[in-house]
């Protein structure tokens, strides 16, 4: 095993290229050799090599390679990594001599890589940092990441056998490529990734999130190169994002065009107002990069993994993504689904920790995946089974050092997503609060009034943008004084804008484990209005917890006009009931013995979304708001319910161990 010191080098000036004779089976290209996983070499690196895109514009691209000790090139072909991320490439460690033990253990990505035996090409996006062109979310990366991957696949240094890696933006970046099918695309890890980005960043079914318009724009806008430009920009950004003024743009919105925080970068505040003037499902949307649910017969046949987390922002897209390549392709297809925020493998989040199994080591994932597809290795990854997924619960619901509430929780292996050995079963609301599995009779409704100038306040969620003025995550469905627009603390399940229905303690563990929906048959005073829906996990009081836990599973919301049809906007008629149904989208849960399932209905959640006016009028350009009484029907013929996954118990039993290893589902 030959493990050398980390030593980055800079090279100035062209492209190098390999010493006459070298071929793409010079030494540590496309080995075999299992020892390659923990063969290390030197790290040389450069800087801004300006890579031209089809129209023209040059994109800023740093390369990372592996070096000899005198810093030089290693020759030969390598398999080659691409990286294309807004958020600026950023600059190498410093030398492994000015690191500190930890700098080393966690030294960024391209380095990691290019010790590893791989040529790894990170750029800036178009109109970004060091790039040139104008900026507009997602809608040029397809063809800049064709262009992007197709230029290395071609440059001496490369194998041609390209691999793609990134989160949240990176991985829009990477899907928005891949349905244009790159000749020398081989694989692909897709981490925190959307697959309907109108369902997922912009709007859920129907409603704007708010908190991540607002805040994304804002940031991309302070570190522009408008801002680069003008300081003003930036200055004027970093204070509408601060705790300080940030609650009170929310507050404030819809703005006019012209008085939007955005206003002061032009670019930036382009997408941002065209987001909001387009706030049905329409060919905007459809758009390469926004959209790849269209184009899921486009994707290559190649293997791909897909890692993202119940509390991330865009669990629908890595779901939808994995399932939609799992049937469509015959290569390696996987998932994994941890108890996680936005891209964080750690092993607690908001109020909860699940444990040590939960912390899975990203870059760890990475390198065995392109280990095994682009080198050959035989890492164990295909052998192992397709999916994932992290099963929350079953601790003892005391309070940890750090002071979170610990829920415990296990990994569970099978073959497909939802598995195979869950079923769906239906859990019927009723009048009096209950939730159980007994059809309604003859029940009167619950009603309930909505004063969208006291909305419902967000207690975590799948929050990313924003997450540090509003918590994110698992937490205690209880106010606080200092949880934005909380102004007591009760728990939220006190107001009586919340409908709660919930079972009685439960008698045995039961498991969740798929997809989750919820079908509701509602009725409003007002032309238009909505609907949320909200998973819970009600542990009862103990010693550390005397009120109990209410830790939030999944949670989502409609606006009426969208539904059934989000392409074509239907206000209310009066006296109209109509169905509706929330997607939950997917979760794995052990509720324990003496726990309860819980499902709170209300009509907003503040400020992940926007509040609907109850007014009818055009949704960003509202001039009022009206009360709404709303109803939520519960008998013989609108018979409301949940339906939850379940999973027998004994199929977890059979299972050990975590991440990385070898059990399967039985």
């Amino acid at each position: 095993m030959k493990r050398q010191g980390l030593i980055l080098f800079v090279l100035t000036g062209t492209l190098w290229f390999p010493p006459a004779g070298a071929s793409a089976q010079s030494a540590h290209a496309d080995t075999k050799d299992k020892r390659s996983m923990d063969e290390e070499y030197n790290v040389g690196y450069i800087r801004n090599v300006m890579v031209p895109m089809r129209d023209g514009v040059k994109l800023a691209t740093d390369i990372y390679f592996p070096a000899t000790k005198e810093g030089t090139p290693m020759p030969g072909r390598f398999p080659t990594l691409v990286n294309r991320t807004p958020y600026g490439k950023g600059a190498p460690p410093p030398t492994v001599s000015t690191m500190t033990p930890e700098q080393q253990k966690h030294r960024n990505t391209p380095t990691f890589f290019a010790s590893r035996g791989y040529v790894v090409v990170v750029q800036d996006c178009r109109g970004q940092f060091d790039s040139e062109g104008t900026f507009y979310i997602d809608v040029n990366e397809g063809s800049d990441g064709y262009d992007t991957v197709e230029w290395a696949a071609k440059q001496s240094w490369s194998n041609g056998k390209i691999g793609t890696y990134g989160g949240s933006y990176s991985s829009q970046v990477q899907n928005a490529m891949a349905v244009l099918r790159p000749p020398h695309l081989f694989a692909m890890f897709v981490m925190v990734g959307a697959s309907d980005y109108f369902e997922e960043g912009a709007y859920r079914g129907g409603a704007f999130t708010l908190l991540h318009n607002l805040v994304y724009p804002m940031t991309f806008a302070s570190n522009s190169q408008e801002a680069m430009r003008d300081p003003a920009i930036r200055a004027a950004m970093l204070e509408a994002l601060s705790n300080d003024h940030l609650g009170a743009w929310l507050s404030a919105y819809p703005f006019r065009p012209n008085a939007s925080p955005v206003a002061a970068s032009p670019i930036n505040q382009k997408w941002f107002q065209d987001q909001i003037d387009h706030f049905a499902f329409d060919d905007y949307w459809k758009q390469n990069g926004y959209n790849f649910e269209v184009n899921y017969d486009k994707y290559p046949d190649i293997p791909i993994y897909f890692l993202s987390g119940w509390y991330d922002l865009f669990e629908h897209g890595s779901l939808h993504n994995f399932m939609a390549m799992a049937a469509m392709h015959k290569s390696p297809t996987k998932l994994i689904m941890g108890p996680w925020v936005h891209g964080i493998g750690t092993r607690g989040s908001g109020d909860v920790d699940f444990g040590p199994t939960a912390e899975v080591t990203m870059l760890d994932e990475e390198n065995r995946w392109f280990d095994q597809i682009l080198k050959g290795v035989n890492t164990g990854v295909l052998q192992e089974p397709s999916v994932r997924v992290f099963v929350m619960g079953g601790g003892d619901g005391s309070k940890t050092l750090n002071g979170r509430m610990e829920d415990g929780g296990q990994w569970y292996a099978t073959t497909a997503w939802p598995p195979p050995a869950s079923a769906p079963h239906a859990y019927y609301l009723h009048a009096d609060g209950s939730l159980n599995e007994q059809m309604p009779a003859t029940e009167a409704a619950s009603v309930y009034p909505f004063d969208p100038h006291h909305p419902v306040p967000t207690i975590g969620g799948q929050i990313d943008s924003g997450k540090n003025f509003s918590p994110d995550g698992p937490r205690n469905q209880k106010c606080n004084l200092k949880i934005p627009f909380c102004d007591n603390e009760l728990p939220l399940a006190s107001r009586p804008d919340v409908l709660v229905f919930q079972t009685p303690p439960l008698d045995f563990d039961t498991v969740i484990a798929g997809n989750i929906t919820v079908d509701l048959w509602v009725s409003s005073s007002a032309l238009d209005t909505d609907f949320t829906a909200k998973l819970v996990d009600v542990a009862p009081g103990n010693r550390d917890f005397p009120d109990g836990f209410a830790m939030n599973l999944e949670d989502r919301i409609v606006r009426v006009r969208l539904s059934p049809d989000r392409t074509k906007p239907q206000l209310l008629q009066p006296g109209e009931v109509r169905k509706i149904s929330i997607d939950l989208l997917g979760v794995a849960n052990r509720f324990k013995k003496g726990h309860r399932i819980r499902l709170d209905v209300s009509s907003s959640n503040f400020p992940f979304f926007d509040v609907n006016s109850n007014t009818g009028e055009r949704p960003g350009y509202q001039t009022h708001m009206a009360v709404a009484i709303n109803t939520v029907y519960h008998d013989k013929d609108h018979p409301s319910h949940i339906n939850l996954p379940l999973l027998p118990v004994s199929a977890l039993t059979t299972q050990t161990g975590a991440v990385g290893g070898t059990s399967a589902e039985n």
